[in-house]
């Protein structure tokens, strides 16, 4: 192999590409995904050392006999989740973000009705519930399930169903899931409730929240005795400045696609949070809600591949299949394991039987990602169509956030009014609509003002459970309103 990429004065990474080999020779539907696996798996084990210096994306190419496209897409993609990290004209370097994967554990908002045109973001569409294929699948669970297995089960879940996510989430998030570690919750409010409550068996008495975000967070913190800080944002995500001057020694995120403002978490900033969970001996909440969902490029892979020990993880299928099946995971650090197992079986003796062994059977025949695969044209197509409509009939507004999710960030010019004008308008017109100010934690004084005429007004617009047409009426319905 060659050595030009190799760097003579610092630690070598040409010995580590032999565990290349296999993903090179991949099919080329896979090899990509198996080239990406490769390298967090190789800076994960060590085998490439921090601060080792990689080849260039034409050496390794020639080197592993893959287009340079590939490799280039690769190192982007790993850059980004700070596995790596790049500099104009210096090469491409191990990143000093990862830690070793761990052992495995021993033990372990309604609408209202009427409304002509509906923005309110946070649903999928649910007619692409796959109904034939979760009927068949059931049928299947109902015909080979063991009747032992209809006993109070494994409060973590049942095993067959952990080992297919576990497969499911390393392969297409890029995180260290270890069966042992995983959790089957009712939903990622479930898994945040359990978590507050493990953190305040420990003696934690507060969580930080990103400020603007979820407004479920602060009142599942709340109700397990947490009290929730809210911690602004940059364009890099949480400020670190806020968050070290808070003292908190947890802070919830939402990494791979920041609700509701929609950026994704630059791999600077992933790396920096990692850093102040290991130096407070504290962790992170990664809520993953919609980390399938990237159109613009292959999905950032999830914070906890990083360091599966100081991030929990959470996702669930709310917006890949239906938020009605109340069906989640948590992938919780060892140290936390023992007190959220312990909670969850007293809580509700485990999650339903027939529930997991189904979906199980899902993950296992393709059908979930199938389904993946289907929402992401849906959703891709929606929202190239509100973008348009907001082209169209709102001149000069501008979309903010990574092309991914479920909703945009459409900011409209002052021309268009003040915030309160414009929201009367809409009321008025039936348009149901949300702005960023409705997702701030700190309220004082929030929704008094009517605003200036030099204000913008941002919209958080969900496009996920409208069509096409709909999303382009709604828009033309929302200018009609002002115009009026």
């Amino acid at each position: 192999m060659t050595s030009s990429g190799t760097n003579p004065t610092g630690p070598s990474a040409s010995a580590a590409w032999e565990v290349l080999l296999p993903a090179a020779a991949a099919p080329p539907r896979t090899r990509g995904r198996a080239l990406r696996a490769a390298l967090r798996d190789a800076v994960r084990s060590g085998r490439l050392a921090q601060g080792a210096r990689l080849p260039s994306s034409r050496d390794l190419a020639a080197d592993l006999g893959v287009s340079r496209g590939l490799v280039t897409e690769a190192y982007e993609q790993l850059t980004a989740e700070g596995y790596l990290r790049s500099g104009r004209g210096a090469g491409t370097w191990v990143g000093g973000a990862a830690r070793a994967a761990p052992s495995r554990a021993r033990d372990l908002a309604p609408r209202p009705p009427g409304a002509r045109a509906d923005f309110v973001p946070g649903t999928p569409d649910l007619s692409l519930f796959p109904r034939a294929a979760w009927a068949a699948a059931q049928r299947g669970v109902l015909a080979e399930l063991p009747h032992h297995e209809l006993g109070y089960p494994d409060p973590r879940g049942l095993p067959r169903l952990r080992t297919a996510l576990a497969e499911l989430l390393a392969r297409r998030r890029g995180v260290v899931a270890d069966p042992e570690r995983l959790v089957i919750v009712s939903g990622v409010a479930q898994a945040t409730a359990l978590l507050g409550l493990a953190l305040h068996a420990r003696g934690t008495d507060a969580v930080g929240v990103e400020d603007p975000g979820s407004p479920q967070h602060g009142a599942l913190y709340a109700a397990a005795g947490v009290t929730a800080v809210p911690l602004p944002l940059d364009d890099e995500g949480t400020d670190l400045t806020a968050l070290r001057a808070s003292g908190v020694r947890a802070v919830t995120t939402t990494p791979a696609h920041q609700f509701p403002t929609g950026i994704a978490y630059s791999a600077r900033r992933r790396a920096e949070l990692l850093d102040w969970a290991r130096s407070v001996d504290g962790f992170v909440v990664e809520d993953d809600y919609d980390g399938d969902f990237r159109y613009d490029r292959a999905p950032v892979g999830a914070l906890q591949g990083l360091d599966p020990e100081r991030v929990a993880y959470t996702g669930s299928v709310s917006k890949s299949l239906a938020p009605g099946l109340r069906l989640g995971w948590l992938l919780v650090p060892e140290a936390l394991a023992e007190e959220v197992v312990a909670r969850k079986r007293a809580t509700d003796l485990g999650h339903p039987v027939l529930d997991q062994a189904l979906f199980a059977r899902f993950v296992e025949r393709g059908d979930y990602d199938r389904q993946l695969r289907r929402g992401q044209r849906v959703y891709r197509e929606r929202r190239d169509a509100l973008v348009a409509a907001l082209r169209e009939h709102f001149p000069g507004a501008e979309v903010r956030g990574i092309a991914a999710g479920l909703h945009v960030i459409a900011e409209l010019p002052p021309r268009y009014g003040p915030r309160r004008r414009f929201l009367r308008h809409m009321a008025a017109a039936g348009v149901e609509v949300r702005t960023l100010d409705d997702y701030v934690h700190a309220r004082a004084g929030r929704g008094e003002r009517e605003g200036t005429e030099e204000e913008t007004t941002s919209l958080v617009l969900g496009y996920a459970h409208l069509s096409p047409a709909r999303l382009r009426d709604g828009v033309r319905l929302m200018r009609q309103a002002l115009d009026e």
